[in-house]
């Protein structure tokens, strides 16, 4: 099979999957596939996706790499639109981890959705989903980049309202929608600065003049062209990868099923922002404002929504603002020019985090279909094989020594210590403070689930049931396709970071792919302290970020096991300080009641004014009315009467001479 072959194979592999599901056995154009045949058609597109990325994976690793088109679409001008592949390093990690921890998602689907209606319908989506992801990171130009950033948002806004009937579903699905296309207007704007300067949409010719378009300025500012193109970009980058202002969409995305927040949530969906910015290193490296800007809202992400976790109660909702704090540490890797970083700690994430969200989702179905953590306790008995799991995963999270969460967690922190960029001092310590909030949130979480008091017990369930119709009764541990992900997953969650922090991060991996200037030493800076995983691991356990992480374990510990009157006392005490956390810095608010009512009224006053009034009333009817004045007016001097037009007639005579008579004058 020829390379391209393979590309194509791995690309639409997934896609054949969704659409034999989607069209065959949803009802769509028949029935003739059921709940048995869906989900090995989409399992078997994905695994042979799966092993096709890994495949790709070690033939990059043996120099074999590919840069071209396999479709021209069309032509405008002298501008081929594209279907394309860039298969380096990058985009071959990126496959490898999307096309796994889809695979696990999709086996894990079969138990956690075994009772769901709208079975076919979810397997459609989420095979669906991997392939518009892996478009995504396969591409090799800017049109087909924007073709797979959008459609991930259009396939998550179906993942998240998949429970259709649920009104909060249907309000987040919109949420993230409309959240996402304010981020991809400035992504659009972004593309266009660069073709419209660099008269290409390929990503290699683009590049190539980066060092010229680096001189150019924005017309009318003093600003360069490449900074506003740059955090135009990046503008994208914050809305899919939920950075501050435009987070809120993501914890409400926790409507939709449990295997779609791991799938979405964890690995693929919001880490697009952070792989393309790691791809678009060779023009952000050109912009110090741009990574300014970059490092300082990753920063206000890794701490300030990572607090928000600590008060959070649903399992999931924990986990999902977790997200939204490590998509911050990513960011200020970005922003300190440690791509590669970035990339590492994307990679580690999506395993422990995955592993976390499909955790959750087996307590959800152990509980019945319960989520508040304060209605659980004492599962550890009940399902030793989620409570094993979940720990591996909250280990790997917190930043543990030897776990995979460590390493690239330490990388990001020193980092920012060491980067040349304003702004990179809050960063360090913004992500600092952020391991032991980290810590609490995380291990809070697990105490209340799988310690302590068996709270269920105490819960009275006869008044209620959740939409798939189940009631209270005594935990229990899942079935096996829900445990086998979650041990496969716990596997990469401890040695990933052992494992690949080498050639990662100061081997020759990403050499050539990620451009970094000498102007920007973080990574030369972590590669002169490199001496081991092992000696790197052991040293771990003198630093900071690891007494901070032991502190969060500790408070938690108290505050949840030893004497859980502490934390009401607190809430009590700061009231206030609870009030904005609870309304979640009352970002949801302002976006509600001052953004959307503003363009309401905005779009109001333009109907009243501009529609109603000015197109209307001034140009449609009112030259109607011009018209109708004007006709008549003159239809008095169409008398038919003789007399009446020869004293016209000599009235213009008059006119006439009298003009030529000042004229010659």
């Amino acid at each position: 099979m020829s390379s391209t072959s393979l590309y194509l194979l791995i690309a639409l592999s997934p896609l054949a999957g969704a659409l034999i599901t989607g069209l065959f056995g949803t009802g769509f154009l028949g029935r003739f596939v059921g709940r048995a045949a869906a989900h090995s058609v989409a399992i078997l597109g994905v695994l042979i996706a799966f092993v096709g990325s890994v495949v790709v994976l070690f033939q990059v690793l043996d120099g074999q790499t590919f840069d071209g088109a396999v479709y021209t679409w069309n032509v405008i001008g002298t501008t081929p639109l594209e279907i394309g592949f860039l298969i380096d390093s990058l985009s071959a990690m990126m496959m490898v981890v999307v096309t796994s921890v889809s695979l696990m998602v999709h086996i894990y689907t079969i138990g956690y959705m075994a009772d769901d209606p709208g079975y076919q319908r979810f397997f459609s989506y989420i095979s669906l989903f991997t392939f518009s992801m892996l478009m995504l990171v396969m591409s090799n130009n800017m049109l087909q980049l924007f073709f797979g950033w959008e459609a991930v948002g259009l396939v998550s806004y179906l993942l998240i309202g998949f429970w259709f009937k649920r009104p909060t579903a249907i309000f987040a699905n919109m949420k993230a929608f409309l959240m996402n296309r304010v981020g991809d207007f400035g992504f659009v704007l972004g593309i266009g600065l660069l073709f419209a300067y660099a008269g290409s949409l390929n990503y290699g010719e683009v590049f190539a003049q980066a060092d010229r378009l680096a001189t150019i300025g924005f017309p009318g500012t003093d600003w360069q062209m490449l900074t506003v193109a740059c955090i135009s970009l990046f503008v994208g980058a914050m809305g899919k990868s939920a950075q501050v202002p435009l987070h809120s969409w993501l914890p409400d995305s926790m409507e939709g099923p449990t295997p779609i927040s791991a799938l979405i949530h964890a690995a693929t969906m919001v880490t697009a922002g952070i792989f393309m910015v790691a791809r678009f290193s060779p023009v952000f490296e050109l912009s110090n404002t741009a990574l300014a800007f970059i490092i300082v809202i990753g920063a206000i992400g890794a701490l300030f929504l990572g607090i928000l976790g600590i008060i959070q109660n649903d399992i999931k909702r924990v986990v999902a603002y977790s997200t939204l704090s490590q998509l911050g540490y990513m960011t200020v890797a970005l922003g300190a020019s440690a791509y590669s970083a970035a990339i590492f700690h994307l990679m580690t994430h999506a395993f422990f985090k995955a592993l976390l969200f499909l955790g959750a989702g087996s307590v959800i179905i152990g509980m019945h279909h319960d989520q508040d953590i304060r209605n659980m306790g004492g599962l550890r008995k009940y399902m030793p094989i989620t409570w094993i799991t979940f720990l591996i995963g909250t280990l790997a999270l917190v930043g543990t020594p030897f776990f995979s969460g460590f390493y690239s967690k330490e990388q990001i922190i020193e980092a920012a210590g060491a980067a040349n960029v304003w702004g990179a001092s809050f960063a360090y310590y913004a992500t600092l403070i952020g391991v032991f909030v980290t810590s609490l949130y995380s291990f809070r979480l697990y105490f209340l689930v799988f310690h302590g008091e068996e709270r269920f017990r105490n819960v009275d369930h006869s008044h209620g049931h959740d939409d798939h119709g189940h009631h209270g009764g005594t935990p229990h541990e899942s079935p096996w396709v829900v445990t086998l992900p979650l041990v496969l997953l716990a596997i990469p969650s401890v040695i990933a970071g052992a494992w690949f922090i080498e050639p990662m991060l100061f081997g020759e991996f990403f050499r050539g792919v990620i451009t970094v200037l000498p102007a920007h030493p973080a990574m030369s800076e972590l590669a002169s302290h490199w001496h081991g995983w092992v000696e790197y691991a052991l040293h771990g356990f003198v630093t900071v970020p690891f007494w901070l992480m032991v502190a969060g374990f500790v408070v938690a510990w108290y505050c949840y096991m030893v004497n859980p009157r502490v934390p009401a006392g607190i809430k009590q005490s700061l009231s206030g300080l609870y009030t904005i956390l609870d309304n979640k810095y009352y970002a949801d608010w302002f976006n509600e009641q001052v953004l959307s009512r503003g363009v309401r009224l905005l779009g109001r006053g333009l109907w009243q004014g501009g529609d109603r009034g000015l197109i209307d009333g001034l140009i449609i009817h009112g030259s109607a009315r011009v018209v109708g004045l004007v006709a008549a007016i003159s239809r008095h001097f169409q008398s038919g009467y003789i007399y009446h037009y020869a004293f016209a007639m000599i009235i213009g005579i008059l006119g006439f001479l009298t003009f030529l008579v000042l004229t010659v004058q």
